[in-house]
Order: C-alpha cells, then structure tokens, then sequence
C-alpha cells in the first residue's frame, strides 16, 4: 500500500481547541466532544501531534462553544467547510495540510478567518434535516461559559428531542424530562440504568392493571413513559448512545404495549366488583382490534421504510400531524385516563379499540396512496427534506 493510500484510509481527525472547562451533563467539554466523535466516526486526536499527522482529513472544533451534532454530520458531508460566527472560525472541516494550518492559526489567535479554499458557513441561516430525529431545523450553536450552561444544556436537550412524534412527548413532560436529564447526568447514571428503572414501573403497571388498580397502574406507567423519554435525551447528550441501549430501550418500547392493554381488560374483572366486565367474546373482539391493529400499523410502518428510506410518519405534514394523536402508548393512556375521570375504564378500552382501528385505516390509506404515487412516477419524499 503506497503512503497516499495509507493516509487517504485512516479516518479522519478530529481535535478539539481551547482551554473551556464548564462542564455539560457532568462532562468535561473536551471528553464530551470527543465521545460524540467516535460515534461518528472520527478519530480523536491532539493540538499538540497535529504536526505529525500529515496529510489527514482533520475536524477542528472551537471548544468554547457549544453546538448540536448535527452540524458534525453535515461538516462529514461537505468536506471543505466551515462554521464562522462573527467571522471567527469555530467548527471546520479541513482536507488539507494548508487549511488545517490557516483554521489553527485562526480559531487559536481568535482571528477573522481567511478562508484558504474552504465554503464558510453561516448558523444563522442555515436549516438542516435531521433524518433520525424526523425533523428540520436550524442547529443550536452558541458560546459556552459558566454563566450560560443551564442555557447550553437545555439546548443540547431541545437538539437531541425527536420533531414528530407524540403529544404527550413533545410537549407535556418535555419540561420535567429535561431536569431529570440533568439530574441523572449528575448523579453518573447510565441511559441503560434509566431504562432498567423505567422497565420495572413498565411491569409494575402490568401488574396493578391486571388487579383493577387502574390509578396506581396509571401512576407507574407514567413514570415508565417519562423515563422512556430521559434515556435517550440521556444517551445523546452525554454520547454514551449504544447498541445494546438502543435494542434494550426499543425493544421494551414495541412489546410492552399489548401486555398493558390485555391487563386493562382482565383488571375490568375486578374493578367495582366487576360488574364491567366484558363477556369474553367481546373482550376477545376488543383485544383483537387493539393488538392486531397495533401489529398490522408497526407493519404497516415497515413496509414504508424499507421501501421508501422514511418513516411515514415524516411523507407530508399531515402523517406528521397525525402521529401526535395516532393510535400509540401515549394518545391511547390519554383515552383511558380520561375514562377513569368518568369511572368507566370498560368504555376507554372500547375507545382505544375504536381509536386503534382508525389509525389503522388512515395508515393502510396513507400507504396505498405512496404506492400510487410511486407508480406514477412521482417521487415520495419527505416534507421535510
């Protein structure tokens, strides 16, 4: 292998500038930009050997400041470029020997930069598509000291937070969620000690459903959901995101559910003395409509991502819409919360069942109308791409 080939196959550096030592999330601003690398990727690497680098891809990052990893992602894409703010050269992606010393000099001196060749970059205006948190946006990317770092934090939060998805997780425990983030970064907690925490409330609500004690169970599986939503605000802000984590958290996401609903109808056999208890045809017919239905959308769900690289919850605005009220976890506890208000949890059961059926059809619609599309010649992309 010739010395060329050999540079050109190492993967590329990346090196964080300065002395900023205000912490975020319980972590050292070096350790942490460092972190997210390696999960891009990238090779970690030191001011002090980047002589003897050579020829090398190399990614400087001013850690004076704070910004969203999605900017790392675009920077891997659009080799040549550079974030400037106020003309100053903060994050930069250099492909040669004399830009990677022209962005040196210029992020170490606090100098306006010459740009040598390189594409510079204005935060302000530019928006990105997030394709794994199903959004679009202008990423965050701000000064970081000691007197802005619950600011820097919660921005850091807001970046790692998912644009489509539930009402319940976009908006209602958005706020608590966020100091319990930092609180367990705090604490040196794991995301995956989070989700095990989270999974004992999981099967706690089981459990209290099954013997009609459907406030308590509430109680528990809303400490479950809004621990489901810590972990992973906790694996992305802290870069400790990992395969296990992600199949542990996933996985007890997409089972979970149909256990919660058949212990809902089995508990009616016991609450007020059961005397709303369904005959079991009924409640066969119930359960029925709510899994299957459950089952035959995640398909649904699959099809359209295999053969359209998306979910289809991002096509157009309107799937976007629909998947805060759609039948999931979430919009479906809001359905039988409401029906205990009124003490009739057998009537939010038969809502959910309802409820579960519509989502199918507007679903099953959603993707015969993508296969039309398809087949017309029409791109299906997502709406916000």
């Amino acid at each position: 292998m010739s010395d060329a080939s050999h540079e050109n196959s190492r993967p590329i550096l990346f090196v964080p500038l300065g002395e900023e030592e205000t912490c975020l999330y319980g972590l050292h601003p070096r350790n942490r930009l460092f972190r997210i690398a390696e999960k891009a990727g990238l090779a970690p690497g030191h001011r002090q050997g980047l002589t003897e680098e050579g020829a090398r891809g190399t990614i400087l990052a001013d850690i004076g400041y704070a910004w969203d990893p999605a900017w790392l992602t675009h920077l891997l894409d659009h080799p040549g470029s550079v974030l400037v703010i106020e003309g100053k050269p903060v994050l930069a992606h250099c492909i040669s020997d004399a830009q990677r010393a022209v962005m040196l000099a210029a992020m170490e001196e606090g100098a306006s930069m010459d740009g040598h060749g390189m594409t510079a970059i204005d935060p302000a205006t530019t928006e990105l598509s997030y394709h794994q948190l199903r959004k679009r946006d202008k990423p965050f990317i701000m000064a970081l000291n000691a007197a802005n770092k619950m600011e820097v934090e919660r921005a850091l939060y807001d970046a790692s937070y998912k644009g489509v998805t539930d009402v319940l997780t976009l908006y209602l425990w958005r706020k608590p969620a966020f100091h319990l983030t930092r609180w367990a970064a705090a604490a040196g907690m794991s995301p995956n000690m989070i989700t095990a925490i989270g999974a004992a409330f999981c099967v706690a609500a089981f459990f209290l459903f099954w013997y009609g004690m459907y406030w308590q169970g509430v109680a528990a599986g809303f400490v479950f959901m809004v621990l489901d939503t810590v972990d992973g605000k906790l694996a992305r802000c802290t870069g400790t995101s990992s395969w296990w984590g992600n199949i542990f958290d996933h996985g007890i996401d997409l089972v979970h559910p149909p256990f919660w609903w058949w212990a809902w109808a089995e508990g009616l056999k016991v609450y007020a003395a059961g005397n709303m208890r369904f005959e079991p045809v009924y409640e066969a017919a119930i359960l029925v409509a709510i899994v299957g239905g459950y089952i035959v959308q995640r398909v649904i769900e699959g099809v359209f991502m295999r053969r359209y690289g998306m979910h289809i919850h991002v096509w157009r605005e309107v799937d976007s819409r629909f998947r805060l009220i759609t039948a999931r976890r979430n919009p479906n506890m809001v359905i039988l919360v409401g029906s205990l208000l009124f003490a009739r949890p057998d009537v939010g059961l038969e809502l959910v069942a309802f409820w579960t059926l519509i989502s199918l059809i507007f679903h099953a619609v959603r993707l015969a109308q993508a296969e039309g599309a398809r087949m017309r010649g029409e791109p299906v992309t997502s709406w916000l791409a």
